[in-house]
């Protein structure tokens, strides 16, 4: 027996854990530092970790712009915000309005949409019935009626980013872009 116990392992054994052991640092060339192994491997797995750690928001958002369920469904164009325009009518008014004003036009309707403090109303013109649907981007759904004269109301007013949806008998859907209050 020999006086170690590494002193009793086979010559093979040998290579096979000197092939196994990792160097603490490779020889870095001239004018630089070396950089252990282990330290560019934890390097590389939080590289590709951060790769693959995609932002909720993006991930939401390329769900929705594929998540049409009615391709056929008309986009209907924001033509009035008040928020926008109130640059243009704060000469006029002595102070701002506590309800936002909306206005979506398509080739069949208008759809008028006002923003309160809890709700969010809203009215076809020309007046027809139907049903329109509130949709977030948080996931939330509200659907509702609109009755003969085309007025609706959806409770609680959206909290996070919103896209309507009118559906009315006969006709394609019509749509609207994401909006937020």
């Amino acid at each position: 027996m020999r006086d170690s116990p590494d002193d009793n392992l086979r010559p093979a054994q040998h290579e096979w854990l000197a092939a196994r052991e990792v160097p603490a640092a490779r020889e870095a060339p001239a004018g630089r530092q070396a950089v252990p192994d282990d330290a560019l491997l934890a390097a590389l797995r939080e590289a590709l970790a951060a790769r693959e750690a995609v932002p909720a928001a993006f991930i939401e958002a390329g769900k929705s712009a594929y998540a049409w369920h009615h391709i056929d469904a008309e986009l209907a164009q924001l033509t009035f915000d008040s928020l926008r325009d109130a640059e243009l009518t704060a000469s006029t008014r002595s102070e701002s309005a506590s309800i936002r004003a909306l206005t979506f036009a398509s080739a069949r309707f208008t759809i008028e949409v006002e923003i309160t403090d809890d709700a969010l109303l809203g009215q076809l013109i020309p007046p027809r019935g139907g049903t329109a649907e509130m949709r977030t981007q948080a996931g939330h759904t509200s659907t509702t009626s609109i009755d003969e004269v085309g007025c609706f109301a959806i409770e609680p007013k959206p909290d996070s980013p919103f896209q309507l949806r009118v559906r009315t008998e006969g006709q394609a859907d019509v749509v609207t872009g994401w909006l937020t209050i």
